[in-house]
């Protein structure tokens, strides 16, 4: 059975949903998409000279003296270890343009009495962003594999054609960095990105750059803690975003509501002392339960399918030949990933199945897991397969102890983490002290998805760009997938994007909980406790490519390679990983 493909056409995927919650919508017209393809391109184009384009800036904002600068970085706890400043791995390609930017302090300026101390600000401006910028380059991952989404047209050919909104945010990114250092007389690095000029957009297009442009200007504004400049910005934000309108408009209208928070709170309007610890396990509450709304877009959007029946195949390649199955599920939910690898384990006749055991871990919400059990044991019933399933329930992830699964010596255990390190990192103590636990078990394999982001940041302007940068490409995908005034899909923004954005922006030190990194930080993490990153076998990276083939936006999804693990996307911009990993 090693690396045998379980069968995608026997499953349903709306009937899987059906049998396990509530809701019973299920995906339609999933029939003739082409297939995506797996595949390797490696390296990243640089951005054109395009000869001189004129990048103006509104004349508002440049007397405002838009200038980015590192944010005044704060005491943070232990969880400081998976700030991207200690496993960051920096690009050869980033090098060079690293050295020409220390070559700006010895630029002399073209505004006379500037001091210093301001000189020291325009260059640490143009460091951050330049370097966060340069990464968001075609293929966006320098010196790794990516696959190019089949709908995406050559940026520099096609002016006329819709723009994504993460070409939005790179236009206007790139006109908000020259125009500031031409501003103070510094000579900008910066070439137009996309070889359009501001006249050659569309109506559309010109309005939505401008009002990023906006964003940016009070971004950095609320950086240097001038609260006031940053208020004026923000209402042309609010005049010309809205939660309903295209996806630039909405992921706009959510940033500046954040912002707004956060200037509230550096003003002392507001204050969530007494609070946040409430406020984070709510929060946190939220992001983790699967409600009606959710589920509906876990149906639409392809991201959470792929991840999950990748992952189904990648435990059945590794627990191939066991008869007793021990799966140690870190967070079930509604645990609709089970169904299917119950159909994959009844249609192995050369190992019939003696039983096969789940373990959840909770710290709270046990009834749901319970009802969840319940579903599970439903329907493995129908299977005709031996079931077993275990709740273990622990006040603190810190009194987890191995003793508590029941283990056998028999059976082949195998972990399962959908989303779960994530939200831990915020307590770093808890989350070692689970891969302890777990490396003590020594399962045959364990499956981690995890969201391929980098807004963990200490520098606040780092982390307000990098976020950005990842719910607009978000947004753009709901766009593709769900009708704009769809009500699951305006619950769950309102939900999960709106106070997630909220949190990255707004909150700092304990109270900001939703920090995601990416597979280059959970990799030196995994590396400390001797877990080893393994191969997706040819069964697995084929099985993400039949699940895009059941999606009408699966064409602009994108598969690609981080050394062993698979990242998910959308039109290039990573946006989820999915690895496998080994106990030596």
């Amino acid at each position: 059975m090693a690396n045998a493909i379980f069968p995608l056409e026997e499953y349903n995927f709306g009937g899987i949903w059906d049998d396990l919650t509530s809701t019973s919508k299920s995906p339609k017209n999933l029939d003739g998409v082409n297939m995506g393809k797996i595949g390797r391109l490696f390296g990243s184009e640089n951005w054109g000279d395009d000869g001189g384009t004129d990048y103006g800036f509104n004349q508002e904002l440049v007397e405002e003296g838009l200038l980015f600068s590192k944010y005044q970085q704060q005491s943070y706890l232990d969880y400081e270890v998976f700030d991207d400043r200690s496993f960051d791995i920096l690009s050869p390609t980033l090098l060079p343009c690293m050295e020409e930017i220390a070559k700006l302090g010895k630029i002399s300026g073209g505004i006379q009495d500037a001091s210093e101390s301001k000189k020291k600000n325009q260059h640490d401006f143009s460091y951050a962003s330049l370097e966060l910028l340069k990464k968001y380059d075609i293929g966006r991952l320098s010196g790794r594999q990516i696959v190019q989404p089949r709908c995406d047209a050559q940026y520099t050919k096609f002016a006329s054609q819709e723009l994504s909104t993460e070409e939005i945010i790179r236009i206007a990114g790139a006109r908000f960095i020259q125009s500031s250092c031409e501003v103070v007389g510094i000579p900008s690095m910066l070439k137009n990105p996309i070889g359009l000029s501001f006249s050659e957009l569309s109506d559309e297009a010109a309005k939505n750059v401008e009002l990023v442009e906006f964003l940016l200007a009070s971004a950095e504004k609320v950086g240097h803690q001038q609260f006031e400049r940053a208020s004026r910005l923000l209402k042309y934000c609010d005049n010309f975003s809205s939660g309903t309108g295209n996806p630039v408009q909405r992921v706009v209208h959510y940033f500046s509501e954040a912002l707004r928070e956060r200037i509230n709170l550096g003003t002392g309007r507001i204050s969530s002392k007494g609070f946040w610890k409430k406020q984070s396990s709510d929060l946190n509450q939220e992001m983790t339960t699967l409600n009606e709304a959710s589920l509906a877009c876990h149906e639409r959007i392809p991201f959470f399918q792929v991840a999950r029946f990748t992952g189904i195949q990648a435990i059945i390649d590794n627990v191939a030949g066991a008869k007793r199955i021990h799966i140690i599920d870190l967070e079930i939910r509604c645990g609709a990933q089970w169904p299917v690898l119950m159909q994959a384990l009844v249609s192995r006749y050369d190992c019939p199945l003696e039983l096969l055991k789940i373990s959840a871990i909770g710290t709270s919400s046990k009834q749901m897991i319970e009802d969840t059990g319940k579903r599970l044991a439903s329907f493995a019933e129908s299977m005709d397969i031996p079931f077993s399933f275990k709740v273990v329930m622990v006040p603190d992830m810190l009194d987890l102890k191995e003793d508590l699964f029941e283990l056998d010596a028999e059976e082949a255990i195998a972990i399962y983490s959908e989303y779960s390190f994530m939200s831990l990192i915020f307590v770093p103590n808890r989350l070692e002290s689970i891969m302890r636990v777990l490396r003590n078990i020594i399962p045959r394999v364990m499956v981690v998805m995890e969201v391929e982001a980098n807004n963990n940041s200490p520098s606040f302007v780092k982390r307000f760009i990098e976020s950005l940068f990842f719910y607009g490409s978000y947004f753009d995908c709901f766009d593709a997938c769900m009708g704009r005034d769809d009500p699951n899909r305006v619950i769950t923004e309102l939900i999960f994007f709106h106070q997630g954005i909220r949190n990255i922006v707004a909150k700092e030190g304990e109270e900001r909980i939703i920090r995601h990194v990416k597979i280059d930080v959970w990799r030196s993490f995994f590396a400390r406790f001797g877990i080893i990153e393994t191969e997706l076998s040819t069964s697995s990276l084929y099985q993400a490519s039949l699940v895009l083939k059941k999606f009408d936006c699966g064409s602009s999804c994108t598969l690609g390679m981080n050394e062993k693990s698979l990242l998910i996307g959308w039109k290039g911009t990573p946006m989820h990983s999915l690895s496998v990993w080994k106990f030596t």
